[in-house]
């Protein structure tokens, strides 16, 4: 017999009860695992996709760079497209099917050893972050993306200067071009007389009418003489100076109608600082005969012009306690201010002086003497530095090639020294004086730094023209000197290119008013010198990328560089406002070895990186009249 197993009351109900909750459990991940399932190869086929539309945008972003970095490199959102049978980005997003595609195009900022770096450094203008997304909402929200950098460094082109014919083209000041090797930048001969024995044995010229001369500006070939300081004499006069041995002055123009405080010459124009209240500064136009007045500057207020300065397309004045600039893009008509209330000075400007992207300024009536004024924006000339040299107020300045020095002139005293060497390496703050002179009652109103480190201060009374050998800055010394009794007020040098060195003096004689030194280290090599490039225009906007050089430095001699690259004026390069800069920037720095990279700035004022017009600038120095730097050649790599 078999025995059947007893069942108990609500056994069923409770088996039921468990398979029902087993259900609950297994039914819904079964079918969830099958929705999954589904969902995960719609969406791994969304992604597949994606990743396709992304590799195209890819290649189409290259294709858009390599076709222009100029209509490439302008941040925002764009998408690609094909137009006339090549890629085109077009503003704003994509949709593509069921996806969205972006390109976002933003700046690239690196540090001070070029790092690309997230905050803070430089915007690098020829670099810039490319993010592709393509992004989808079915089956899952999701998207992918891409991050790059691109440059502008495709065609990588040269510029070469290398032959004596290329660096004739460019302005030789204390160097000369050689042919030893194909076409060599040395130092010149630093003049044939000797600074230190000066005498007049150059015959005089005699300015127009009985004026007394009051200024003084001169380059290779041309004096500017401004004879208006009474009613007595023109405003202006142009004077020839032939190459010759000796070397014979005569008058080529006048111009009247101004009484003129201080002059700035250059080939085709003169600029007069004057006393009318219309026409503060005239503008010459010396390419005519007669010279008339092209243009003029009427400043505000009616303070007279007391000193004029110009560089590239920029005209600066002192007026009163006033620092002015003028747009000099054109010389026609009147000028307009850039910073149009100047910038206030501390006293009377009484001379200024511009070197790089710094104005300085002599100044009277003020226990400061010298001020230095940041000009990189010209709408906003800002002073940063000054100097009190506890003296009597500044007469006149002359700054050095490098922008490191200022010799400052001040007004004879019998308790106080009268020039004093200023270090202007930093141009910030409180400028140290390094040394300074007593001229032994001679009341400045002139002073120049020369070849051969010597420095010449002019003026009345005492000893007027005064020789000083500056090699030792903190102990300046008389090296030698002239007695003209008619006093002298005013004195610029020119070195020429063929060796020869003259320093022009205007003085008191209203009978032989001109008169001409002749000066130099007694044919030795010169002991400074400077090279500027001619201008090389790219013809479109591009990056500066590095340069090479070949040169030779024997001992005690040293050879630095700095670059300029500035934008175009009226869609020139000729009136570009070039500011020579070194490895950081700035002018006060300079590349010491013979490559580098050139700075980029993209800042819309002063030095410009990418643009379209190019100079370098080589110093050369020697501590031994024997031996020269020698600079031979540089190559200097640029990219569209």
């Amino acid at each position: 017999m078999v025995l059947l197993p007893k069942l108990i009351k609500g056994q069923s109900l409770v088996e039921i009860i468990i398979a029902m909750g087993l259900a609950t459990i297994i039914l819904p991940a079964v079918y969830m695992g099958l929705i999954s399932s589904r969902q995960g190869r719609v969406q791994q086929s969304q992604r597949n996709q994606a990743s396709t539309l992304m590799q195209e945008t890819v290649e189409a972003v290259r294709v858009v760079r390599e076709n222009g970095w100029t209509a490439f490199a302008v941040n925002g959102t764009y998408h690609p497209a094909v137009s006339a049978g090549t890629w085109t980005l077009v503003s704003g997003t994509e949709t593509v099917g069921q996806f969205i595609r972006a390109v976002d195009i933003a700046d690239v900022h690196r540090d001070s050893s070029g790092t690309i770096v997230s905050s803070g450094g430089n915007n690098d203008p020829s670099t810039k972050q490319i993010t592709i997304t393509v992004s989808w909402a079915e089956p899952l929200p999701s998207s992918v993306s891409s991050t790059s950098f691109l440059t502008r460094y495709l065609d990588n082109l040269q510029f070469i200067e290398t032959t004596e014919a290329e660096f004739n083209l460019g302005v030789q000041t204390g160097t000369t071009v050689t042919n030893t090797s194909g076409g060599e930048v040395v130092l010149g001969a630093g003049g044939f007389g000797n600074w230190c024995e000066p005498a007049l044995t150059i015959s005089p010229l005699d300015l127009p009418k009985n004026g007394v001369a009051n200024a003084i500006s001169a380059i290779e070939g041309r004096v500017f003489a401004g004879t208006g300081d009474n009613a007595s004499g023109v405003s202006f006069a142009e004077v020839s100076v032939t190459n010759s041995n000796p070397p014979i002055p005569s008058i080529i123009k006048t111009f009247d109608g101004y009484k003129t405080n201080d002059v700035f010459g250059e080939t085709n124009y003169a600029y007069l600082a004057t006393d009318t209240n219309f026409a503060e500064i005239a503008i010459v136009d010396l390419s005519v005969q007669p010279a008339v007045l092209a243009g003029f500057f009427d400043a505000d207020g009616i303070a007279n012009a007391s000193s004029v300065y110009v560089s590239g397309s920029v005209g600066y004045m002192t007026q009163g306690n006033i620092l002015r600039n003028f747009d000099l893009s054109s010389k026609s008509g009147s000028r307009p201010p850039l910073d149009t209330d100047g910038v206030t000075l501390a006293g009377t400007g009484t001379k200024v002086a511009i070197n790089g992207n710094y104005a300085f300024v002599s100044l009277s009536g003020s226990s400061t003497e010298m001020q230095i004024i940041d000009i990189s924006n010209t709408s906003n000339l800002v002073v940063v530095g000054q100097a009190d040299v506890d003296g009597q107020a500044g007469s006149d300045i002359y700054i050095d090639s490098s922008g490191t020095r200022a010799y400052l002139a001040t007004g004879v005293s019998s308790s106080q020294r009268e020039l004093f060497i200023i270090d202007t390496e930093s141009k910030s703050g409180n400028r140290p004086v390094i040394g300074s002179y007593e001229a032994n009652g001679l009341n400045p109103k002139g002073i120049v730094l020369t070849s051969g480190n010597k420095a010449i201060l002019v003026g009345l009374g005492g000893e007027e023209y005064q020789v000083i050998n500056v090699s030792n800055e903190s102990t300046p010394v008389r090296c030698g000197g002239l007695n003209i009794d008619a006093g002298i007020n005013g004195i610029d040098t020119v070195l020429e290119e063929d060796g020869d060195a003259f320093s022009y003096i205007i003085t008191g004689d209203s009978g032989t008013e001109l008169n001409i030194i002749e000066g130099g280290p007694g044919g030795s090599y010169s002991a400074t010198g400077i090279f500027d490039s001619a201008i090389f225009d790219t013809g479109y906007q591009t990056a500066f990328n590095r340069f090479y050089s070949t040169i030779t430095t024997p001992p005690q001699t040293t050879l630095r560089f700095q670059m300029a690259v500035a934008d175009q004026v009226s869609g020139s390069c000729a009136s570009a406002n070039f500011i020579f800069v070194g490895p950081d920037g700035t002018s006060s720095t300079f590349f010491t070895s013979n490559e580098g990279s050139v700075p980029l700035s993209d800042d819309g004022s002063g030095y410009e990186n990418p643009a379209h017009c190019f100079r370098y600038r080589i110093y050369l120095d020697t501590t031994d009249s024997n031996y020269t730097p020698i600079f031979s050649d540089i190559s200097v790599n640029y990219s569209p």
